[in-house]
């Protein structure tokens, strides 16, 4: 399949506008795939209200005092794109965080423009942790794959990982957590700059939705570093994995495949392992940690269900089937779906099930295979009793030899 360009494709349509004066997008009214079914909290979540709850209390998110700022941090900073590349340049993850709900803070009350940006080739990052395309072995069991929280899962030898790097199993799958949510903070905003060009053919509700993800996920990685602290660690203990951004590279002149990948892929992953975290931080004794991790849980849902609402979209402005087109784009990309799947939360997102899971497509051809044959069996059987009496009456007009 040729690929699906942004440059080559958005800009030959012609231009469909958002209202600048709504953070609600209307410029899609409807879907184009009969079986999606969108998620029911899309609109309630886009029209809430500013998450100021970055701490986690002793009952669960509670607000965190603002502090009182001389000098802006954003300097001559005007638009939206100009406010991500600001965060995307910022090396300090907890800074990093606090500018992000920042930049979307100010966007908002201020109703600033999208305007035009230029995002860094890759994020800024602290010296720690150390990245690698795969943990190294004397570290790690089995390398740890692309997927996102499901990567948090994947050590077959049970805590090894943790024993090795002298971790409370806990603290290191919040670790690999935090590490999740930091690079989710840096995937939002890239997306928000890289895709600022294409401001009048995307729609101003893009950027909205996108820079909301930004902030929810720097809400995710304060509690998560608000953890880590409490169990005597810090963001950068320990070494991770660079796979997440270098799969968000590949997709860096194609907001189609950006769609697919990362809240489609990536994100619902989380989806997937998220309750079987929550799982394990509960047989290890930390009640607290596995609550927070359940509500990130929870709040991913919107994630997803952004990337799906505006993945159709893009694919009625291109004139594109989206669920051809989405497993095209995964073929193209090398991506690779994996189980298990959380059926429940995935379809609560409004993802298809035939988009993910083969198995179920194979089942479903199978059954409609068997049902076409059902509804043709009372045709076959009307036409071969057609024949018989053609025959037969054939034989009685024919005169004997």
């Amino acid at each position: 399949m040729q690929r699906l360009k942004l440059q080559v494709t958005l800009l030959s349509l012609t231009p469909s506008r958002c209202s600048h004066g709504s953070l609600k997008p209307t410029c899609f009214s409807s879907f184009s795939s009969s079986n999606v079914s969108p998620w029911p909290g899309l609109r309630a979540w886009r029209e809430s209200p500013l998450n100021e709850s970055r701490r986690w209390g002793s009952h669960g998110p509670e607000p965190e005092p603002v502090p009182e700022l001389r000098d802006s941090p954003f300097g001559q900073a005007s638009s939206l794109a100009e406010l991500g590349s600001i965060v995307l340049s910022t090396v300090d993850p907890l800074a990093k965080s606090r500018l992000s709900h920042m930049a979307y803070s100010v966007w908002r009350r201020d109703n600033l423009p999208i305007g035009l940006s230029e995002p860094p080739s890759r994020p800024a990052r602290p010296e720690k942790p150390q990245l690698f395309i795969f943990l190294p072995s004397s570290l790690v069991s089995c390398p740890i794959t692309i997927s996102a929280f499901i990567s948090l899962l994947c050590f077959p030898q049970g805590n090894s990982c943790s024993q090795k790097l002298r971790l409370p199993l806990n603290a290191y799958m919040l670790h690999n957590l935090a590490h999740v949510e930091l690079n989710a903070i840096d995937l939002a905003w890239d997306t928000v700059v890289r895709f600022s060009p294409y401001s009048d053919v995307l729609g101003e509700g893009f950027f909205a939705d996108f820079a909301h993800v930004a902030d929810d996920e720097s809400r995710h990685f304060s509690w998560c570093s608000q953890r880590l602290a409490e169990l005597g660690f810090k963001y950068g203990d320990m070494p991770a994995h660079n796979l997440l951004w270098r799969e968000c590279e590949k997709s860096s002149d194609n907001v189609a495949a950006r769609l697919a990948v990362i809240p489609l892929v990536q994100e619902a992953r989380g989806l997937d392992a998220g309750p079987r975290l929550v799982q394990k931080l509960v047989g290890f004794g930390d009640n607290r940690t596995s609550k927070i991790v359940a509500r990130i849980a929870d709040e991913e849902v919107a994630h997803v269900a952004v990337g799906l609402y505006w993945f159709l979209s893009v694919c009625q402005k291109m004139d594109r089937a989206p669920d051809s087109t989405f497993k095209e784009l995964l073929r193209e990309y090398n991506v690779e779906l994996k189980g298990p799947f959380n059926y429940s939360a995935r379809e609560e997102a409004g993802i298809p099930r035939d988009w993910y899971d083969a198995s179920f497509t194979s089942n479903q051809d199978k059954k409609d295979k068997d049902g076409n044959k059902k509804q043709l069996s009372p045709v076959y059987e009307r036409l071969a009793n057609i024949i018989a009496m053609e025959r037969e009456n054939s034989s009685l007009t024919t005169p004997p030899e």
